[in-house]
């Protein structure tokens, strides 16, 4: 089978370059079956007819055939020529035959070369003349009608015109399909690099809204909580700025590690997604918020790193969905072993939504549950959102454990 390369070329033009070699070997075995018996029928009438008068200018005719016919590269690439070049190998083949019938034989090659050379019309006219030539040329040897001479030539020819006929059609739809494969693979090689190109960018989005976005936010919130303190109680704002600046520390972090596609820097010490979340779950309690993070049940092996990045990424999203709408209070974290799934959950005592009413796109601010269902879906896995006004929000996402 074709060998595929990303680009759809390599295995259709393989494809091609074996149909040119058959037809290469071809047109050698062709050539070859000419010049044998072209050679053969020179020595038959050679032993023959050896002192006949006629016998310089079968020679001569025999060896200017040989080099007409090996003249054929030559005259190639111009109509004009290739047509004038097959008429003369033709008027030569003629005048041999009638000084020698038993140069007959060479017509079948002579077929080919019309065949392949000539416009249907002219083709099948010299083949006709050609198998005329035989017929008359084997009866004038023969000296006498014979029922076999009529009939054999022409039963010849038609064999021939049919072998051709048949392996040119497969020859052409063999180079349309290969044509249409080089069409096929390309369009599909594009609609792939659009696709990784897509995939990609919306890895690096979603990466940015649950770090980046994140910690910008933060900061933010902090700096402006110590521009409001900085008089009033400086200690609060000193503690409000380091805090920010410990946020930026992360966030660097953060964008050097998804930047090369490595797992989120609180996954980087070894402990592990339950020490992740708890990093995350302190880290994020600050402002009036309070975050708690539980564990539940042992985990049967190691969870994959894919899996641990993904459910490290859903809580950071949920839990900025948490600051900058729920208006909450407290928040947890419960992350539950199963035999055959790991469930996340993100609880919130705050304002609550309507599930229904947001929009695909995300609701009114960047990526929010959108990203994270495709997070749980990447994985096999599911995403369940409870929720109503004034009751707070439940986030679930549970993911296969042969999900990774």
């Amino acid at each position: 089978m074709a060998r595929w390369d990303g680009t759809g070329t390599v295995g259709a033009e393989r494809e091609e370059e074996d149909a040119d070699g058959d037809a290469r070997r071809f047109r050698l075995l062709l050539h070859l079956g000419f010049f044998l018996l072209l050679g053969s029928s020179l020595t038959r009438f050679l032993m023959r007819h050896t002192g006949e008068g006629i016998a310089p200018w079968v020679v001569g005719l025999s060896a200017l055939l040989a080099v007409l016919y090996a003249a054929e590269p030559a005259v190639a690439g111009d109509r004009v020529r290739r047509n004038v070049w097959l008429g003369v190998c033709s008027a030569v083949w003629i005048a041999l035959v009638f000084l020698a019938p038993s140069f007959a034989w060479c017509s079948i090659p002579l077929f080919y070369l019309g065949l392949r050379h000539l416009r249907p019309p002219a083709a099948v006219g010299l083949v006709a003349l050609l198998t005329v030539v035989s017929v008359t040329a084997q009866l004038r040897l023969a000296g006498r009608f014979e029922f076999d001479i009529l009939l054999a030539p022409p039963a010849i020819s038609a064999i021939c015109v049919a072998v051709f006929v048949r392996m040119d059609r497969q020859t052409r739809r063999q180079r349309e399909l290969i044509a249409d494969l080089v069409r096929t693979r390309r369009e599909l090689a594009a609609t792939e690099r659009r696709e990784g190109t897509l995939a990609e960018r919306q890895r690096l989005s979603m990466e940015i809204h649950d770090t980046l976005a994140q910690g910008l936010s933060s900061q933010q919130m902090l700096l402006q909580a110590a521009d409001r303190t900085w008089d009033s109680d400086p200690g609060t704002a000193r503690r409000h700025v380091r805090a920010a600046t410990a946020i930026a520390e992360h966030n660097l972090a953060e964008a050097r590690r998804f930047v090369h596609d490595l797992a989120p820097a609180d996954l980087a010490g070894g402990g592990g997604l339950d020490e992740a979340l708890r990093a995350l779950a302190r880290r994020e309690s600050r402002d009036g918020l309070t975050v708690r993070c539980h564990v539940e049940g042992v985990p049967a092996r190691r969870l994959p790193d894919r899996v641990q990045s993904a459910l490290l990424r859903i809580a950071q999203g949920a839990l900025a969905n948490v600051r900058e709408h729920a208006d909450a209070r407290t928040a947890a974290l419960t992350l539950t072993y199963l035999d055959d799934r790991v469930v996340l959950d993100v609880a919130d005592d705050g304002r609550g939504f309507d599930p229904a009413a947001v929009r695909a796109d995300g609701g009114v601010r960047g990526h929010g549950l959108p990203a994270i269902r495709t997070r749980a879906g990447q994985l096999g896995g599911s995403l369940t959102v409870e929720s109503a006004p004034g009751e707070g929000t439940v986030l679930s996402a549970a993911v296969p454990l042969d999900g990774g």
